[in-house]
């Protein structure tokens, strides 16, 4: 179900008050694999947002064409945004139990709450969690609609980086024991290597894929700093272009 094929043409907007449009994708072909961990990186404002939003069907204006699967049954989409959005007159376990569907068992939610280590704090309100509990919260949200797609937008873009690691640690976790395909947007390319099966960098505006990186690296080799940083200089020395889409 998770499998996705990606042909966007073209995508503009149009400047306010003006009669002149800005392309912001061109030309842009990508394939993500089932159960599949992707990690997007380009340089800011190029249109990695806008693409999320395009896979996610919450933006339709665009010329081309995205499909999800087999297109016959609809697929479920777990979004994380940069922003938590958690509401905050309901506490953590209300904001997950929001997204559940009929009959959907809350023993997942238990789970999720374990996994995360926030089983402690899942009567709390959003206002007294801190930046990176309120993240795991919406990794949680998200995981619990039990997605065939996961799209993350710099999630941990926020947080210090011992937080940033454990929260990526624990977001692992979740993932290897349900396998879905995940789509990650990052400017870190540490991050990226820590996390993908694959690295794909992306053009400025007018984005489109410049190149596509497997990393070989096993998962208890990314465990160690020193194994990321000798592999993000192998790319750099072998790819120097990378270095103007960080």
């Amino acid at each position: 179900m998770s499998h996705i094929e990606i042909n966007i043409r073209s995508k503009t907007y149009s400047a306010v008050e003006s009669a002149t449009s800005n392309k912001v994708i061109e030309n842009l072909k990508l394939t993500l694999n089932t159960n599949e961990f992707v990690c997007l990186v380009g340089p800011s404002g190029c249109g990695k947002t806008t693409l999320l939003n395009i896979i996610a069907d919450l933006d339709k204006a665009y010329e081309g064409q995205v499909l999800v699967g087999s297109n016959k049954v609809p697929p479920k989409i777990g979004y994380i945004f940069q922003n938590p959005r958690l509401l905050p007159w309901l506490t953590v376990r209300e904001n997950i139990e929001l997204v559940l569907q009929e009959g959907q068992s809350v023993e997942d939610i238990d789970s999720l709450l374990e996994v995360m280590k926030l089983t402690q704090s899942q009567h709390v309100y959003p206002e007294r969690l801190s930046l990176g509990m309120s993240r795991r919260v919406s990794i949680i949200r998200a995981f619990a609609v039990n997605p065939d797609v996961l799209l993350m937008d710099e999630p941990f873009v926020s947080l210090d980086a011992p937080t940033a690691r454990q929260v990526r640690e624990l977001l692992l976790r979740l993932w290897e024991n349900r396998p879905h395909t995940v789509l990650f947007v990052t400017h870190d390319l540490r991050e990226a290597i820590a996390l993908a099966d694959r690295i794909v960098f992306l053009s400025a505006a007018p984005m489109r894929v410049v190149s596509e990186i497997s990393v070989p690296l096993l998962r208890v080799e990314r465990e160690k700093e020193a194994c990321i940083d000798q592999f993000r200089q192998q790319l750099l020395n072998q790819y120097p272009e990378i270095k103007r889409l960080l």
